[in-house]
């Protein structure tokens, strides 16, 4: 009996001895072909590369020790089987395998999936090459030889989803903070992970002060929903909870509140009832977010330097997937970086919100007391902000029965401007009473603030109106001039000295009288209504006298005209426009 006739099962099955006993009796040459065939076999076994024989139907001939240790299936289990059959978990090209049988080119492919094995891997992948096998022309079928790449495939699987991971925060950077509306950068953020992290999502930030509430109990903390996004459907199915506007107590038990005091996020999947319950804190709405079909949650602070601001809630229902690690590690660095944003917009709006009270109450429209003077006032926010800057204007009746116009501009805005634009008022308005001439007035006003330490300086004009000698007495502390439009249709600037700002306590100020007829307007402004970026200040100021607007109707009118024709758009700083002038005899 020859070698090369021997049972393909002799040479794939059982050990060297095994082959070597069934040999005994044939030739020397057979005994030797044998023995090499027996260390061809260890060799097989002994690699840790998997290697398998299927016959011409791709059943298992044999598989070696380490195929054996890779499935986790005993090599027995796969004699006489297919892939599908002992491996169903397991995803292979039959049609390839059958390529490779027709036309005998050897071919590699990937096999991916899972096996009874324990693995380290999320997903397992093998590369593996197939050869086909014959026999005097005759084949037999096919001879595997598999190497698992699981480690190589994860690296770029993690590679891949961090280089996702930093386009989305990217992305984030572009689209949640875009203003400084607090409202409007939670709801940013709301809209931004749905639907790519979540079906629902809610930003809740803390509550210090409930005007529409008591104050809750001690040891419960208060959120309000700033924002929810979502889907249509779940919209419609969750219906009233949830709505943006509405606040909620968060006891100590809750998961809520676990995140809240801990800084770290709370995944909770497949939620259970009762856990559930603690998180939307009715039964009502516990009802409501079954029928919605959600069935897991995620609670993300929104981190700041002291405490976290808030918190978003992340919510997957119907045939969503629950969170992943990976889900969780995206929501926290997005929270992270909108907590910033968000944490800015609220004390933005914090500040923005005293301010506007603050000049409100400082800018109401001057009012004359004197019957012979008409006064007339506007104020233009810069862009889109309102009421919220350094600019203020006044009209002070002193007991003398002349009258003090007052225009100032301290530098910058916000609160702090705001604040220190009252000082100047109130000092401003002691100082008048005291009957000092006006360039008096600007020196005593820049010597007190420099010594009160103002941290902001300002510049202010004082126009002293005389309705009884028909002038008007002028100092500037670095000030734009006053404008006089006469009745001729034209206008002028008026020539006054422009001393330091106040708040320099450098002195020098000077005062200059004019003429000021009745029917005349005198006109006080602040710079954001001639300066432009591009455009020279004394260009600026030609566009001013070149207006010669009709000075015979309301006050009112003067003032439309004179900002329809210079003011095209927002302006880049606040203005603010006073006008005066003496009634006819």
């Amino acid at each position: 009996m020859g070698f090369d006739r021997l049972p393909l099962k002799w040479l794939f099955s059982g050990t060297e001895d095994l082959l070597l006993s069934a040999v005994a009796d044939a030739p020397g040459d057979v005994v030797e072909q044998a023995r090499e065939y027996g260390i061809l076999r260890n060799v097989l076994d002994g690699t840790p590369a998997a290697v398998a024989v299927l016959d011409d139907r791709l059943r298992y001939r044999y598989v070696n020790a380490a195929m054996a240790r890779m499935s986790g299936v005993p090599p027995s289990a796969f004699h006489g089987r297919t892939m599908a059959e002992v491996l169903p978990g397991v995803r292979r090209s039959e049609e390839t395998l059958r390529m490779v049988l027709d036309d005998g080119r050897p071919r590699t492919l990937s096999v991916t999936g899972t096996t009874p094995a324990p693995s380290p891997f999320r997903h397992r992948q093998w590369s593996a090459v197939y050869h086909r096998l014959e026999d005097d022309g005759r084949v037999f079928g096919l001879c595997g030889i598999a190497v698992e790449v699981s480690g190589l495939r994860q690296q770029l699987d993690d590679v891949e989803k961090a280089h996702q991971r930093l386009a989305l925060l990217d992305t984030a950077a572009t689209r949640v903070g875009t203003t400084l509306c607090f409202e409007k950068t939670c709801a940013e953020l709301a809209e931004f992970v749905v639907p790519s992290l979540a079906d629902k999502a809610s930003v809740c930030t803390l509550e210090e002060e409930s005007g529409d509430a008591p104050p809750p109990t001690p040891g419960v903390v208060r959120l309000r929903i700033r924002a929810s996004a979502g889907g249509p459907d779940i919209d419609r199915r969750l219906g009233p909870v949830g709505r943006a506007g509405d606040y909620f107590d968060v006891p100590r038990d809750s998961p809520t509140r676990k995140c809240l005091d801990t800084g770290r996020p709370w995944m909770g999947n497949l939620i259970t009832d009762d856990v559930l319950l603690k998180v939307v804190r009715t039964q009502f709405n516990l009802e409501v977010f079954r029928a919605a079909e959600v069935h897991s949650l995620l609670i993300v602070p929104l981190p700041t330097k002291g405490h976290p601001v808030g918190v978003v809630h992340l919510s997957r229902a119907g045939d969503s997937a629950p969170f992943t690690d990976e889900d969780v590690i995206v929501a926290q660095d997005l929270a992270a970086r909108a907590a910033v944003a968000i944490d800015n917009a609220r004390q933005y709006s914090l500040e923005h919100a005293m301010a506007l009270e603050l000049q409100r109450a400082l800018l109401s429209e001057p009012r004359s007391s004197h019957p012979d003077i008409e006064l007339a006032c506007r104020y233009l926010p810069a862009g889109s902000r309102a009421l919220v800057g350094g600019d203020w204007c006044d009209s002070i009746t002193l007991p003398s029965g002349l009258t003090l116009q007052v225009m100032g501009d301290v530098m910058g805005h916000g609160f702090t401007a705001a604040v220190a634009m009252s000082q100047y008022r109130s000092l401003l308005r002691t100082l008048a009473v005291s009957g000092a001439p006006v360039e008096r007035i600007l020196e005593e006003a820049d010597h007190r603030v420099a010594s009160i330490g103002v941290e902001r300086v300002a510049t202010c004009l004082l126009a002293l109106i005389d309705p009884g000698a028909g002038t008007c007495t002028i100092a500037s502390a670095g000030h734009p001039p006053p404008v006089l439009l006469h009745r001729r249709a034209h206008a002028d600037l008026v020539p006054v000295p422009a001393g330091p700002p106040l708040g320099t306590d450098l002195g020098g100020h000077e005062a200059v009288t004019v003429p000021l007829p009745p029917g005349e307007v005198l006109l006080l402004y602040t710079d954001g209504l001639v300066e432009q970026r591009r455009m020279d200040i004394d260009a600026s100021l030609r566009r001013l006298t070149d207006l010669a607007p009709d000075v015979d109707g309301p006050l009112e009118d003067v003032l439309d005209t004179v900002l329809a024709r210079l003011v095209h758009g927002p302006t880049e700083d606040d203005a603010t426009l006073l006008a005066a002038r003496l009634r006819g005899a």
